[in-house]
């Protein structure tokens, strides 16, 4: 039996006047492994992950995305999220008058295997906000409406472990993160991979983020292409050598 959980293979995608920005993409994601798609600024790293994830504002012109052995390159981004993939994005909206904790248990309740009692939902919403660090008053305030970078990020990863995912995708989590949060963001990505078993792909220009995973496979995309691919050794190579090795690999 295939471990294979995300294959995007062929992908071309444009935006909704016709450009194309992604071109010919292939990306395979195992069950249970740690992947990182890196490049500079620009290159279509969250492109990318916000079409796996069935983002409207792009169309696919080519190729198909299949989830855990289904097809899911013509199904709606909450079709995907409840099939098990999660994003989070590099700048998480504020919702005026939706207390996080009812936005959460919203979600929850929609996914079968997550149901619990309300009881059993404030026990482990608890639990979760202690084992990042979160101040359990924000869990009663509107989502993300006057939080902090940090605080943005540590709500994302409170979602990560309360939901538990078959795929994250983190795109540029962190973006603009101090020191302390940067810490509890890699206890979150640690505890999701030891807690749930899931699938991990980091969305990074910045290595740092990464000095606490145990990567299996990084991926460097430029020019809406993906354009090498390897061990974590090329973590290494590129926090040695920058992404200018590879800005003219992505040309036609």
């Amino acid at each position: 039996m295939s471990n294979e959980l995300l294959e995007v293979r062929g992908l071309t995608a444009t935006t909704d006047d016709g450009t194309e920005i992604l071109h010919d993409v292939d990306l395979v994601l195992g069950t249970g492994e740690t992947h990182v798609l890196m490049g500079p600024n620009g290159a279509g790293k969250s492109t990318l992950g916000r079409v796996v994830m069935g983002d409207p504002a792009y169309k696919v012109a080519a190729g198909t995305i299949s989830f855990d052995g289904a097809d899911v390159t013509a199904q709606a981004a909450d079709r995907r999220s409840l099939a098990g993939i999660f994003m989070s994005y590099q700048a998480p909206v504020e919702i005026p008058g939706v207390p996080l904790n009812s936005f959460l248990r919203t979600i929850m309740q929609k996914r079968p295997e997550l149901k619990m009692t309300g009881r059993q939902f404030r026990r482990r919403l608890a639990e979760v906000a202690e084992q990042l660090d979160m101040d359990p008053s924000y869990l009663s305030r509107d989502l993300n409406v006057g939080f902090s970078g940090g605080e943005k990020k540590k709500v994302e990863m409170l979602q990560l472990l309360l939901l538990r995912p078959k795929l994250a995708i983190l795109d540029e989590t962190d973006s603009g993160l101090d020191v302390d949060a940067l810490s509890v963001v890699s206890r979150g990505m640690r505890a999701y991979l030891e807690e749930c078993d899931g699938t991990l792909l980091v969305i990074t220009h910045n290595t740092r983020i990464l000095e606490r995973l145990e990567v299996d496979r990084c991926h460097v995309m430029a020019r809406g292409r993906l354009v090498a691919d390897g061990d974590a050794g090329l973590v290494s190579r590129i926090d040695r050598e920058g992404f200018e090795q590879f800005e003219n690999d992505g040309e036609a």
